[in-house]
């Protein structure tokens, strides 16, 4: 993944302009409300450019926001509220001398795990780093969602004054791994003066099962509290890709 956002991140805010941040705010403060009683000390594991910590930050929560890539980061930075710091680090192999309430990994970040020991050094490190009874709830692809619906070619387009952005993603699916690569060619045509500029990006996304999960969270010392699609609250289906997890420390 250490790559995969160096170009990436300057587009990301536009390709994701759509994407209802305030409500999936909500959304985790209704998870934390539910399954959590106190504490407001808040990790977040893949913070990109801080848009969900900065929300939680204005909601009363204390937020370290771990992101690998320099550039979302840097992004992060410049619009940060009180209570936020960001950190370039490796979801992987990541310290911190605090410990937390609540871990977050949102955005499918967990999903871009697939190899396997890797994400084990993360849960790890996720437990390492949590108080007893701390909560870690996270986003993945849902196996089951991916295997019916079977990902297609796609392409989006979207602009502001500034730029005009394509892309297209191209899967390629590895069944016997859980794995679906996403090829992504991105052309961005800057609207003032005609400059096109292109590149490829590989994304390989891990899907999970249920039984996966169970077995990683008995496997790295956590219990196993609930599972859901993402905002909806729905039980988890074939027609389900996005499934939030919620695990407790013991």
């Amino acid at each position: 993944m250490s790559q995969n956002f160096k170009l990436y991140s300057q587009y990301y805010d536009l390709l994701y302009r759509d994407k209802d941040y305030a409500a999936e705010t909500d959304y985790l403060i209704s998870l934390l409300d539910k399954y959590h009683s106190k504490g407001n000390k808040i990790i977040e594991l893949g913070s990109g450019t801080g848009k969900h910590a900065n929300l939680l930050a204005e909601k009363g929560y204390q937020i370290l926001g771990i992101e690998q890539s320099p550039e979302m980061v840097e992004i992060a930075n410049q619009n940060k509220k009180e209570g936020v710091i960001f950190q370039v680090a490796d979801i992987t192999d990541f310290r911190s001398n605090t410990s937390f309430d609540i871990a977050l990994s949102l955005f499918h970040v967990i999903s871009y795990l697939t190899n396997n020991d890797n994400l084990i050094k993360t849960f790890k490190n996720v437990h390492q780093s949590l108080n007893i009874d701390g909560l870690f709830i996270f986003d993945v692809w849902h196996s089951a969602a991916v295997n019916f619906q079977i990902p297609e070619k796609r392409t989006k387009i979207l602009r502001n004054q500034n730029i005009e952005v394509t892309r297209i993603a191209n899967p390629v699916i590895y069944a016997e791994l859980n794995v679906v690569e996403v090829n992504y060619d991105i052309t961005v045509n800057e609207l003032k003066d005609g400059t096109i500029h292109s590149f490829k990006e590989q994304h390989p996304m891990r899907h999970f099962s249920r039984p996966e999960i169970e077995i990683l969270a008995y496997a790295t010392g956590f219990e196993f509290v609930h599972t859901e699609a993402f905002l909806t609250k729905e039980s988890p289906s074939i027609h389900t890709w996005g499934v939030s997890y919620i695990l407790k420390k013991i």
